[in-house]
């Protein structure tokens, strides 16, 4: 998706997403183009039809602020994005085996 606009079409199925499929995964950065992370995460947890998807926060933000956010806002983890692909690869090995659980 290319922004926090999109990604909502998409989970609504318009726009031209019409025969998306329903993701089991939503990895969900706070710093989107066109609306906060926040936000969509506060759209997606309010709709009876999306609410039940899993949310990981994955961002650069370090804020304790917003770790506190997305806690109160029922993110399922909250990680912190690192910059080194290397540690990066790490970080997605974790969400990966954290959802064959």
């Amino acid at each position: 998706m290319s922004d926090g606009v999109d990604a909502l079409s998409y989970l609504h199925r318009r726009n031209g997403h019409e025969d998306a499929p329903k993701p089991d995964l939503i990895l969900l950065d706070i710093n989107l183009p066109r609306m906060h992370g926040f936000d969509f995460l506060t759209q997606i947890k309010a709709d009876p039809e999306l609410k039940t998807i899993p949310v990981c926060i994955l961002t650069t933000s370090e804020a304790r602020e917003d770790i506190e956010k997305a806690k109160e806002l029922k993110a399922e983890c909250y990680l912190i994005k690192p910059l080194d692909l290397e540690e990066f690869e790490k970080t997605f090995s974790r969400i990966i085996a954290g959802l064959l659980q």
